[in-house]
C-alpha cells in the first residue's frame, strides 16, 4: 500500500479494533442502551453541524429518508445495543472477533437479499472463520460448560452482527440510490439515536449519566474516533483505492482486541487463540481477495 494512505489504513483499523474494549467502560451505572443513546446523539450532532458547517445538500426524498432509518437502526443502534449487552457477559476481545464475521454475514446476507453472487474466497473463508471462531472460544465453552452466561453473550454477539451486516446493505442501498456518505451517516446516526431514546422509553429505561472521568472519555472516544473519525478515515481510503483492498483494515481488528483484552481483562491468550486468530485471518484473506463468483440458482 502507498505511503500515503497508510495513515488511511491504519487509523480506523487501530481505532476499530479499540472500541471493543473502550465499550467495557461504559458498563455500569448506565443500561447499554442509554449510553447507546448518548453516543450516537453525540456524534450524529457533530456530523450534522460539519455538513451546515460545509454547505452540504441536505434534502432528500421521503424515501430516501427511510432507508437512513432503516441503516441508523441497524448500524447505529439496535446492534450496538447488542454489542454492548454481549460484553456484559463475554470478553471484549471474544466480541472483536465475532465482529469480524461480518464479511461473511455480509455475502451470505447480500445474496439472499440483494441478489448478490456469491464470492468463491468467501466459502472457503466463511469455513476457516468459523473454525477459528471455535477456537478462541473452545476454552470459555469446556471449561465453563457452556455456561448460560457464555453461551447468552455469544448469541447476542452474533445477533448483533447480522444486524450490523443488515446496515451495510442499507448503507450500500443509499449510495446506490444516490445519497452521499456523509450525509447518510449524520441522518442515519441521529435516526438512530432517536429510536434507541424511544426504545429506551418504551422500556422504562432510566436516562441517567455518570459524570466520571472514566464514562465521559470513553463516550466522546466511541463517539468522535469510533464513530466518526473512524469512519471518515476508512470511506476515504475506499475513494482512493476500493473497497476490497480498504476491506483489509478489517484483518487486524481482531488481533488488537485480544491482545487489549488480554493486557487489561485478564484473558487467557492460549495456542488455541493464536490458531484461532491465524485461521481468521486466513478466512478473511480468502473472504476479500478478487475470486470468481458463484451463481447460485
Amino acid at each position: 500500500m502507498p505511503n500515503r494512505n497508510f495513515l488511511l489504513y491504519a487509523v480506523p483499523a487501530l481505532i476499530w479494533g479499540s472500541t471493543w474494549f473502550v465499550i467495557t467502560f461504559q458498563l455500569g451505572v448506565v443500561d447499554p442502551l442509554i449510553s447507546v443513546v448518548y453516543r450516537y446523539v453525540l456524534a450524529g450532532v457533530i456530523m450534522m453541524l460539519y455538513c451546515w458547517i460545509q454547505k452540504l445538500p441536505m434534502r432528500f426524498s421521503g424515501r430516501q429518508h427511510f432507508f437512513m432509518a432503516l441503516q441508523g437502526a441497524f448500524l447505529f443502534g439496535i446492534n450496538y445495543w447488542m454489542a454492548y449487552k454481549a460484553e456484559e457477559y463475554i470478553p471484549s476481545g471474544l466480541m472483536a472477533v465475532a465482529f469480524s464475521t461480518i464479511v461473511f454475514a455480509n455475502s451470505i446476507l447480500g445474496y439472499l437479499l440483494m441478489g448478490k453472487p456469491i464470492n468463491r474466497g468467501v466459502i472457503i473463508g466463511a469455513l476457516f472463520g468459523l473454525t477459528g471462531t471455535l477456537l478462541i472460544f473452545s476454552r470459555e465453552f469446556f471449561s465453563m460448560a457452556f455456561s448460560d452466561q457464555i453461551l447468552w453473550g455469544a448469541g447476542i454477539a452474533m445477533g448483533s452482527v447480522l444486524l450490523a451486516s443488515l446496515g451495510n446493505l442499507a448503507s450500500a442501498r443509499n449510495t446506490a440510490a444516490g445519497v452521499p456518505v456523509i450525509q447518510a451517516n449524520a441522518y442515519s446516526m441521529v435516526y438512530g439515536a432517536g429510536m434507541m431514546a424511544l426504545l429506551g422509553l418504551a422500556l422504562g429505561k432510566e436516562f441517567v449519566f455518570v459524570w466520571t472521568t472514566q464514562y465521559v472519555l470513553s463516550l466522546l472516544y466511541l463517539s468522535i474516533f469510533g464513530s466518526i473519525i473512524a469512519f471518515g478515515f476508512y470511506l476515504t481510503l475506499v475513494g482512493k483505492i476500493g473497497a476490497d483492498k480498504a476491506a483489509y483494515a478489517l484483518v487486524v481488528i481482531p488481533i488488537i482486541s485480544i491482545v487489549l483484552s488480554t493486557l487489561f481483562e485478564g484473558y487467557q491468550f492460549t495456542a488455541y487463540s493464536f490458531g484461532g486468530i491465524a485461521l481468521i485471518i486466513l478466512g478473511n484473506l480468502f473472504a476479500l481477495r478478487k475470486k470468481k463468483v458463484v451463481k447460485v440458482a
